[in-house]
């Protein structure tokens, strides 16, 4: 359970730093850019890249499809709490949890005994007592942001299935691979961000270039446990979709608390305390 504990940790460090951040002008698309910069470094000089184990039968597909979807989603999830909010964005990038759990069971073809279904029961339970808000959601103004929070909800979702597909792949290190995840979702940001917004990245703002540094460190911190995780419950990877939900739910609401001052109401306690049960019993069902 310690790296899905440190993966946990990773996660909701980059939510406090954000918001410690947010009172600044900060631009999402040079802190994206720069976070795959230092992704792709740590990733080459950690884990010594040898590029003489590029074949024909490394996973292209979810390679590619992990560099991509990585910097969307941020850009996704950015535009989804501008558009949306962050409640309602936050409840779409939780309930993704419900794709990695059907895709455990009818693709990686996960028996689940019933303290793993009370669990997912409890678990859900919570989010919704966790992230109600009273009457916030319905006092939000109705705009186009449906399609935002649709592309938070998949997005999320399919990219925790790349990865449980990548950690499980053989023929080379999983290491191996981040760095190619890592170095594709670089080169198509800076693709998009120099064609689409016909910027000079080499001009990017001192603010967005220190915060997108510490950012990379997270994430890659974040990803490298997330995959330890996933390795090391290969049979089990409810254990990590529905512990890395829970988990960050539980741990983010109470830094939420603790640290900014944010209100809890009677729901959001209860909340806590069923998530907390959640993985207390995913954690006793391991045994």
């Amino acid at each position: 359970m310690i790296y899905l504990l440190c993966s946990i940790l990773g996660s909701v460090s980059v939510g406090v730093f954000f918001k410690y951040i947010k009172k600044y002008s900060i631009n999402i698309f040079e802190i994206i850019i720069v976070n795959y910069v230092i992704t792709s470094l740590l990733s080459f000089f950690i884990f010594e890249v040898d590029f003489t184990q590029i074949s024909a039968q490394m996973p292209l597909g979810i390679i590619t499809a992990l560099g991509i979807l990585l910097p969307a989603i941020f850009v996704v999830q950015f535009y989804s709490i501008k558009q949306a909010g962050l409640i309602k964005t936050d409840i779409a990038q939780r309930l993704s949890l419900l794709i990695p759990i059907l895709a455990a069971i009818f693709i990686f073809y996960e028996t689940l005994n019933t303290l793993r279904y009370l669990a997912l029961g409890i678990g859900l339970i919570s989010v919704y007592f966790i992230l109600n808000k009273g009457n916030t959601l319905q006092t939000e103004a109705k705009n186009k942001s449906s399609l935002y929070l649709l592309g938070t909800f998949f997005g999320f979702g399919i990219i925790d299935i790349c990865f449980k597909k990548l950690a499980l792949y053989s023929v080379i290190p999983y290491t191996q691979s981040l760095f190619y995840v890592f170095a594709t979702a670089l080169i198509l940001s800076l693709f998009a961000y120099t064609i689409g917004k016909r910027k000079n990245i080499f001009k990017i703002n001192k603010r967005n270039l220190v915060c997108g540094i510490f950012i990379g460190g997270l994430n890659f911190v974040n990803i490298i446990f997330y995959m330890k995780a996933h390795q090391h419950f290969s049979s089990n990877p409810t254990i990590v979709f529905a512990g890395m939900n829970f988990g960050v739910i539980f741990l983010g609401t109470l830094l939420g608390y603790t640290l900014f001052n944010e209100k809890l109401n009677r729901k959001n306690m209860v909340g806590l305390v069923l998530a907390a049960v959640a993985i207390t019993l995913l954690v006793i069902s391991l045994n």
